[in-house]
């Protein structure tokens, strides 16, 4: 069996892929209902001011701040309550000097008050309301534009849309927005030991229930990406080169599993005009790209690490996303080593600040990331990090 020539540093061929993509030129325009996790296709800019007029911030009275500066609980101001709204309603009065309106939170300012006066600051009788202490210009009182401005950016190109960003949005009066195009990427998995179907028999002879598939589609819509699977082929030359190129033609990107080392039965790569293959990173070793393919392990965890590492990062470089990491930082429990030359992945359980590793480490213990929720990389010139030593990770 062949080995290969040379391992490429895991930052030298992440640069090389992402020189190798362009950000997807597509956009759409899609319902705010539907944009939940999309990528802003451009920025956002407020038409309108909010909140659009100046509101109480509180259940009270709208008060000239200046009536009330004498005002003190051993000898109230009286003020003469003119008349009464909730939010949604307009006062049709002017509050003059001596008088003042009862209005509810989020209530539109009456025309002539400057001021909200809490109603536990103040006791009524009849039309008539006692002060019991100042308030000054301004108080408990959200004025126009507070919260967004008229013209002004509220969301950039590659924010991904959160229910927040969502609520902003049609709080501003957007029925729809624009997105960019979901990158379609292409999965096909590959292995004569694989079947799709529980059958004990099968797996009692030595086959193995694929899981490829639908971990990866998975990953590639949480990633912003639309999959596209090709199915379960076996180790076929002919099959794989068929699809692969039928996939190519069809999708962004294509990830292939299995069929990624150097194997009698690896023909994956064999079709493929590769920039690298082979790379510094542990677990996953033996992954290849070129022409916007990806040759993957076919061991889950192998494929999950270098979908983390590689993957996500050019279907990011394809959306323009931003901050679709999510990193931290935490204590390490325990010291985690790390041979020199390797990039290594390590599977760790990130919780209230402290960092545990897991002890299980081998590519085909899916387990391993079910029972993790983060992963602490060490580049190739580290031997590791020591217990108790600050570390950032990537949750996922």
């Amino acid at each position: 069996m062949k080995e290969f020539k040379r391992l490429i540093a895991y930052r030298e061929a992440l640069s090389l892929l992402l020189n190798d993509l362009k950000e997807i030129p597509d956009g759409e325009e899609v319902e705010l209902e539907k944009a939940l996790g999309r990528v802003l296709a451009e920025d956002v800019v407020s038409p309108i001011a909010s909140p659009p007029f100046d509101r109480s911030a509180v259940d009270g009275y709208a008060v000239r701040a200046e009536d009330t500066f004498q005002a003190r609980e051993y000898r109230p101001v009286e003020l003469r309550v003119v008349d009464e709204i909730t939010a949604g309603e307009e006062s049709r009065e002017r509050v003059e000097p001596g008088t003042a309106v009862k209005l509810t939170t989020g209530s539109k300012m009456p025309e002539g008050a400057n001021a909200v006066l809490m109603q536990e600051m103040a006791e009524r009788e009849g039309n008539v309301i006692r002060v019991l202490r100042p308030v000054a210009p301004g108080q408990n009182v959200s004025f126009a534009g507070e919260d967004v401005g008229k013209g002004e950016t509220v969301l950039r190109k590659g924010q991904v849309l959160r229910p927040q960003d969502l609520a902003l949005l049609k709080n501003l009066g957007f029925k729809r927005v624009r997105v960019k195009r979901k990158p379609r990427v292409g999965i096909i998995v590959t292995g004569n030991e694989l079947v799709e179907e529980f059958d004990e028999k099968a797996l009692q002879s030595g086959k193995i229930l694929e899981s490829n598939s639908i971990m990866l589609e998975g990953l590639v819509r949480q990633y912003f990406g639309e999959p596209v699977f090709y199915g379960v082929l076996p180790d076929d030359e002919g099959a794989i080169r068929e699809t692969l190129e039928r996939a190519k033609r069809e999708n962004d990107l294509v990830l292939i599993t299995g069929g990624s080392a150097f194997g009698d039965t690896d023909f994956a790569h064999r079709f493929i005009r590769l920039l690298f293959h082979g790379t510094t990173i542990k677990p996953g070793r033996p992954m290849g790209y070129g022409e916007r393919v990806f040759v993957m392990s076919g061991y889950p965890v192998g494929a999950f690490v270098q979908f983390h590492l590689y993957v996500k990062h050019a279907l990011a470089k394809l959306t323009g996303v931003r901050d679709y990491e999510v990193k931290v930082r935490g204590k390490l429990a325990e010291r985690v080593s790390s041979q020199l030359g390797r990039y290594e992945f390590v599977r760790v359980r990130y919780e209230n600040g402290i960092v545990r590793p897991l002890k299980k480490r081998g590519s085909g213990l899916i387990s391993s990331l079910t029972e993790s929720n983060a992963y602490l990389e060490i580049p190739e010139d580290s031997e590791g990090y020591l217990e108790g030593e600050t570390v950032e990770v990537v949750l996922y």
